[in-house]
C-alpha cells in the first residue's frame, strides 16, 4: 500500500561540488538551502540584500549590480527612526543615511563580483504579488511597514515574470557565460494575501518558470521542485511551523535531502559526510575538558580537519 505520492525529480546536469561558487537569491527558503550548504562548507554567497520574494525585485537587483548602478542618497528614505531602501530587506536598514548608502553599495559590489565568477545561481521565487510605489511608479521589494495606501498591490502575470527573469539571466550571461541557474518556487504559503490569492501567485510563478525552461536561448537552466515536494509529498500540517505558513525543520531536512541527492555531485557526498562529522565534533560539549579521553578526541578531530583542508584549502572551521 502506497501512503505517499512521489514527485519525480530530474537529476541536475549541472551538479554542485566543493569547487563550485554558489550565489543564492530569493525568499527565506533560499536561506534554508544556503544555510545547509554553508554548514557543509560549500562556497556560498547568500542574499546580500536580505530576503527578496518577487522575481522583479531579484531581477532589478541583478541588473543594477551588473550595470554598476550605485545607490544614491535621494533613493533612501527615513521611517520609524531608521533609513531604508525599497529595493532591500529591512535587515539591511541602518540608523543613518550614510551608513545605509555605504552598506548598499558595498553589497552591490559584492553581488556583482560573485555573479561574475559563480558557477551556480540559485533563485528561489516566493510570490507573484508585489507592490508599486504610487508616487514614483517604481517597483518595491520591501514596504518597510510604510502605510499600504502609498502602494498599489499587483499580481504580476507570467509574461512579466518571464521578462524579468530573462533580463536578469541575459545580463548575468554577458559577464559569466558558464553559470548554471537553478530555479525553484518557495514552499512558504503567503496566506496574508489570501488562500486563493496565494494559489494564483504560485501558479503564475510555476507557469513562468516552466515556460522559461522551454525557451531555447536559456541553456544551463535547472528546476528543483521544492514547492511540489512540500505540497505533494509531505502534504500534511505536521510539516509546518505553528503558523501553518512556513515549513518546519523536519520538512526543510526532507527537501534538503532531495536536493542533496539530485543536485550535489555524487563524488562529493563522502566529503559532505566528513564535514558533517567534523561539525558535530566541534559542537560537542565535554563533561571534563581536561580528561585524557577528551584530549584524544580533540586530537583526532584536528587530524580530520587537517586532512580535509589539505584537499580543500578554501574550507575553514
Amino acid at each position: 500500500m502506497k501512503l505517499q505520492t512521489q514527485v519525480p525529480i530530474n537529476t541536475s546536469p549541472y551538479p554542485i561540488s566543493y569547487t563550485s561558487e554558489i550565489v543564492l537569491l530569493g525568499s527565506c527558503f533560499a536561506n534554508h538551502i544556503g544555510s545547509k550548504l554553508r554548514y557543509h562548507k560549500f562556497s556560498t554567497t547568500l542574499n546580500p540584500f536580505g530576503i527578496l520574494f518577487h522575481p522583479k525585485a531579484l531581477s532589478n537587483l541583478v541588473v543594477r549590480a551588473l550595470n554598476e548602478d550605485d545607490y544614491r542618497e535621494e533613493e533612501l528614505f527615513s521611517h520609524q527612526e531608521q533609513w531604508h531602501s525599497f529595493e532591500a530587506h529591512s535587515d539591511i536598514s541602518k540608523n543613518s543615511k550614510e551608513e545605509l548608502l555605504l552598506s548598499l553599495n558595498k553589497q552591490l559590489g559584492l553581488t556583482r563580483e560573485k555573479l561574475s565568477t559563480a558557477s551556480h545561481l540559485i533563485l528561489t521565487l516566493g510570490t507573484a504579488w508585489g507592490y508599486e510605489h504610487k508616487d514614483t511608479g517604481k517597483w518595491v521589494a520591501n514596504c518597510h511597514k510604510v502605510p499600504q495606501k502609498e502602494f498599489s498591490k499587483v499580481l504580476t502575470p507570467p509574461e512579466e515574470i518571464i521578462k524579468s527573469l530573462t533580463e536578469a539571466i541575459k545580463n548575468i550571461r554577458q559577464v559569466n557565460s558558464k553559470i548554471a541557474v537553478y530555479l525553484t518556487i518557495s514552499p512558504v504559503r503567503h496566506l496574508k494575501d489570501g488562500f486563493t490569492e496565494n494559489q494564483r501567485s504560485k501558479a503564475h510563478l510555476i507557469t513562468a518558470t516552466h515556460q522559461l525552461l522551454k525557451s531555447p536561448p536559456h541553456n544551463k537552466l535547472y528546476y528543483f521542485p521544492a514547492y511540489e515536494l512540500m505540497m505533494d509529498e509531505l502534504r500534511d500540517y505536521r510539516f509546518f511551523e505553528a503558523d501553518m505558513v512556513h515549513p518546519n525543520a523536519l520538512a526543510i531536512d526532507y527537501i534538503w535531502d532531495k536536493f542533496r541527492s539530485n543536485c550535489i555531485s555524487k563524488a562529493d557526498l563522502k566529503t559532505m559526510e566528513s564535514v558533517a562529522e567534523i561539525q558535530k565534533g566541534l559542537a560537542h560539549k565535554a563533561f571534563n575538558p581536561s580528561s585524557k579521553q577528551h584530549i584524544a578526541f580533540k586530537k583526532a578531530l584536528q587530524k580530520k580537519i587537517d586532512d580535509l583542508t589539505t584537499t580543500y584549502p578554501h574550507i575553514s572551521f
